[in-house]
């Protein structure tokens, strides 16, 4: 059958225009990522039960109601391995200006493993105090440690000498030491820095209740004299919350360090926190059974790990209902090394929804991930409401009670919660308010969300139903030409003449 001109015509007409159209598709494609994510995106992952969770030991605290929310073994003995260090910071914290300088010492070097996690100092090598708290918890260096014990035990003998009437944070001066060790200070500070800052540890763990707990180093490479308990250390981490510095340290997900004496340029190392569920923190929003845990806020951990302690961590969350809970998992058996991070999260999933069980009343407003940190200097953070991220566009609020900002953290009890450390804020009545727009429209959210995106589809949209338009048109128009062509040759009904 042969086609017509008017029909090849038609089908060029066809052919451009579906070739517009799959252009445009792909520009639209390419300019719209947001709405293929769903088929890339992290799934959510399923926990296991706490059954099934290889663990020594572990407790989970409520720092809030002042009691255990459940337990395995709290009070046998295990070995801390590198959560040590969050007393070492808390004493740092305690004792010494951030500003302030150290430089560290030979002792400080030849006094950890060849196989230890350090910072990267080098003898002689001056730097902050804050710096080193930042590579004594990040990337857990012991040699960051042992620099910041012997500061704390020089600053100690220093400010608070045996012969005045003044005394440290933990009520004690140099004469503490002179008798404890029968020395003078000058005989400590020269030769039982490290060890005198271990007498410190246990001094402090023993006013904080940790009644099964002994320390010998600062950093936690084995002995088998160092040692404490699931519950011990949940007393020590919730005392160290109680600072803000602590906690912005235990939040913060990489560091870069500045330049020293020893090394000249910014950013000579770049550390991330050993602590993954810091990063993932949606890890914690759901038990192995799916039940939503009500955790609204992971401000961070200590991981610690060594042959002999197994792996755990220590980690400090936060309740909806507005509890603080401190959870510590230890002796994590070799062969399960890399399910630390979902036993962790698995134990801590549990413990925030016994938590709200027992107490069900929302307090702190939003959801995991209005609460996710990220590292940025002071000038460059968010202008807006904490609860939106960097780079997120928040929507302006609909009502008055969503146009109050929140001044900070609700008091519970007269005290200040650690929530307000890491800008956490509380707002009941936004829990109260409801968007109906939000609620019965996830189409205009993605448009006001995609901008871009939205014009192209509507171009698309347009194009798409102008060809149509124009398809029709030639259709029509070919159809009253044909008419045309049939009443211009009539037959001849005449009588034919013949010449």
């Amino acid at each position: 059958m042969k086609w017509s001109k008017e029909t090849y015509r038609m089908i060029g007409i066809i052919k451009k225009s579906i070739s517009v159209i799959m252009a445009a598709t792909t520009v639209c494609i390419a300019l719209t990522g947001g709405m293929l994510r769903a088929d890339i995106e992290q799934p959510e992952v399923t926990l296991p039960t706490l059954e099934e969770v290889k663990a020594a030991a572990y407790c989970v605290y409520d720092k809030t109601a002042d009691e255990v929310i459940f337990s395995k073994e709290p009070d046998s003995r295990i070995f801390p391995a590198s959560m040590t260090k969050i007393m070492t910071a808390q004493l740092a914290l305690d004792y010494l200006d951030t500003s302030a300088s150290l430089t560290v010492s030979q002792n400080a070097i030849d006094n950890i493993s060849a196989d230890s996690t350090v910072m990267g100092l080098i003898v002689g090598e001056t730097t902050t105090v804050s710096e080193l708290l930042y590579g004594l918890m990040l990337p857990s260096g012991n040699d960051a440690a042992n620099v910041l014990a012997e500061g704390v035990i020089e600053a100690l003998l220093k400010n608070y000498p045996a012969d005045s009437l003044t005394a440290g944070p933990d009520g004690i001066n140099a004469k503490y030491f002179e008798d404890y060790f029968g020395l003078s200070s000058e005989d400590i500070l020269a030769s039982y820095k490290l060890s005198a800052f271990a007498v410190l540890m246990n001094y402090r763990a023993q006013s904080l209740g940790c009644v099964n707990t002994n320390f010998v180093n600062a950093h936690g490479l084995h002995n088998d004299e160092h040692y404490t308990t699931a519950s011990d250390l949940t007393k020590i981490m919730a005392h160290a919350a109680e600072n803000p510095d602590f906690c912005k340290l235990i939040h913060t997900p990489t560091h870069y360090f500045v330049s020293t004496n020893m090394h000249v340029e910014d950013g000579w190392s770049i550390v991330n926190n050993s602590n993954k569920i810091l990063m993932d923190p949606w890890l914690v929003a759901r038990t192995a059974e799916g039940e939503d845990t009500h955790a609204v806020c992971v401000v961070g951990g200590k991981t610690g790990t060594t042959s002999n302690a197994g792996t755990g961590m220590t980690i400090y969350t936060i309740n909806e209902n507005g509890h603080e809970l401190f959870t510590a998992v230890c002796g994590i058996p070799g062969e399960y090394y890399s399910y630390q991070t979902r036993y962790v999260a698995s134990i801590t999933a549990y413990g925030n929804l016994e938590c709200w069980n027992r107490n069900p009343e929302k307090v702190v407003p939003g959801k995991l991930g209005d609460y996710q940190s990220g590292n940025i200097t002071e000038a460059e953070r968010a202008q807006y409401d904490p609860l939106f991220l960097p780079g997120d566009s928040p929507e302006l609020p609909d009502t008055e009670e969503d146009k109050q900002t929140p001044e900070g953290v609700e008091e519970q009890d007269g005290e200040k919660t650690a929530e307000e450390d890491v800008n956490v804020t509380i707002d009941e009545s936004k829990d109260n308010v409801k968007d109906p727009i939000k609620e019965k429209s996830g189409i205009i959210r993605w448009i006001k969300k995609h901008v871009v995106a939205s014009i192209i589809i509507g171009v698309l949209v347009v194009l798409i139903i102008a060809v149509i338009i124009i398809i029709i048109i030639k259709l029509i128009n070919r159809k009253r030409r044909k008419k045309r062509r049939k009443s211009k040759t009539r037959p001849y009904i005449g009588e034919i003449i013949k010449e």
